[in-house]
């Protein structure tokens, strides 16, 4: 009887725990890890799923915090957006660090570095100038421009207005003045927790500091944490790469078209017109990435028609010149939007430097493709039409057929059966003129007046 008490008794001592683990969710991370990403340049979708890879890590992982080293221009405010709620929706501290010496979170950046649950930033470090631009640097027409800035600084008073009231007036600064402040000067303002010469004080620093997660107050145990370093993929270096170079943008749309038309004439791999779709389809990504203007993209389109043309148009040039022009004028707007950050512009003398070779390299592989189509056979039936040789055995009558001769022929190194309307003697030069199966059907090349009734060609004379 005892036996029985002792098991419902261990039972409910059980259930009574298991339920207790499950209804009080942890305050602080039972891990004593924090994971580290680390990227510098521009804001991408690349950066975005990269941070987003590091904090699921973090969760899953039950690691104290995750740690963010930030360095970067900015980039696009929709992709900002997006990490700015990717931050605020984590169960896991996110920290971002503005390092190393001399680094900046400019622009975009000081969203980002707003949207952290603990900002810090290294020595001779930079944080602001937030104002939204066009792609040329200048303001934008004043109803966008309003409508840009009233909304930038709407999120970055929801975003400071726990740092307190010198923070959201320097918020607000970064995006109605573009202010831009030192690492010193954040700190006074309490725009930052922080100033670290390094991670592992940055750590020592902030051990102990509480901060709301996700509608929850979490206490950080960050001193001498370890450090886990999540890598960034291939994929997501590649994709980085492309959307944050303009330059090498333009560089893929250049090579995609040319690689197909290879591919086109001369059909029968695959190689070439794989590489031009993967490399159309990189640069179509990368110009989602830095919302491109796509008139741009359709004015490349009309320089490759123009091209086309001209080969097919006696205009001496003409039309070459005018999509040279068309080209350029094609990759300077696609990168010159409202949205388009600032270093995703291209520059003129860097336009022409891709869109010159670029155009000399598509007339000579279509003039080369067109010269192909055009040129007589080299092998088969057709390729032996025009060849010559010497007669090797006299051609004798063919049996019941008084206007057709017999014999043997060497043409192209190799001896043929061949047939005449008239006998030829040994040694006479002959000229094909057709072939029917393994039969070559011959006429005597020259005529003894020296006329030339049938034309031999050379193997690389063009057909007519």
């Amino acid at each position: 009887m005892k036996r029985k008490y002792y098991i419902a008794f261990f039972v409910v001592g059980y259930l009574v725990m298991a339920f207790a683990f499950l209804a009080v969710p942890p305050l602080a991370a039972q891990n004593h890890e924090v994971v580290v990403a680390e990227l510098d340049g521009p804001v991408t979708p690349a950066m975005a799923s990269y941070y987003q890879r590091a904090i699921e890590e973090g969760e899953q992982d039950g690691a104290t915090a995750v740690l963010i080293i930030l360095n970067t221009p900015g980039g696009s405010v929709r992709i900002t957006q997006e990490i700015v709620s990717l931050f605020r929706s984590a169960t896991v501290p996110v920290i971002i660090y503005v390092a190393p010496h001399g680094a900046q979170a400019a622009s975009a950046g000081s969203l980002i570095t707003a949207a952290a649950h603990i900002a810090a930033m290294a020595p001779e470090t930079v944080v602001g100038a937030a104002s939204p631009i066009d792609g040329s640097g200048a303001d934008l027409g004043e109803t966008i421009y309003r409508k840009e800035v009233e909304d930038l600084k709407a999120t970055m008073r929801g975003l400071t207005e726990r740092r307190g009231p010198d923070a959201v007036e320097l918020a607000q600064a970064m995006i109605e003045d573009a202010r831009a402040v030192t690492a010193n000067e954040a700190l006074e303002t309490g725009f930052i927790d922080v100033i670290a010469p390094n991670t592992a004080d940055l750590l020592n620093q902030i051990d102990g500091m509480t901060v709301p997660v996700n509608g929850r107050d979490v206490t950080l145990q960050t001193a001498d944490a370890f450090q886990r370093t999540v890598e960034m993929g291939l994929i997501e270096k590649v994709l980085h790469t492309i959307a944050s170079n303009s330059a090498l943008i333009s560089i893929l749309l250049a090579i995609g078209p040319l690689a197909i038309i290879i591919e086109i004439s001369h059909p029968g791999g695959w190689v070439a017109g794989f590489v031009g779709v993967v490399c159309i389809g990189l640069a179509l990504y990368g110009l989602g990435a830095i919302e491109a203007n796509f008139l741009g993209l359709v004015l490349v389109g009309l320089s490759f028609i123009l091209f086309l043309l001209e080969l097919k148009t006696p205009t001496v040039g003409a039309l070459a010149a005018v999509g040279i022009v068309t080209l350029i004028a094609g990759l300077l707007v696609l990168f010159n939007t409202p949205r388009t950050p600032q270093f995703a512009r291209l520059p003129l003398p860097v336009a022409i430097g891709i869109s010159l070779p670029t155009a000399a390299l598509f007339l000579f592989i279509v003039t080369k493709a067109v010269e192909a189509q055009r040129r007589r056979p080299y092998s088969g039936p057709e390729g032996m039409i025009g060849k010559t040789g010497p007669v090797k055995k006299t051609f004798k009558p063919v049996p019941g057929r008084p206007d057709a001769f017999v014999g043997t022929v060497l043409v192209m190194g190799e001896l043929w059966k061949a047939m005449a309307d008239k006998p030829l003697e040994g040694g006479e030069e002959i000229v094909v003129k057709k072939m029917d199966g393994f039969t070559l059907h011959v006429q005597q090349l020259y005529e003894t007046n020296g006329s030339q009734p049938f034309p031999a060609v050379s193997s690389d004379a063009e057909a007519p």
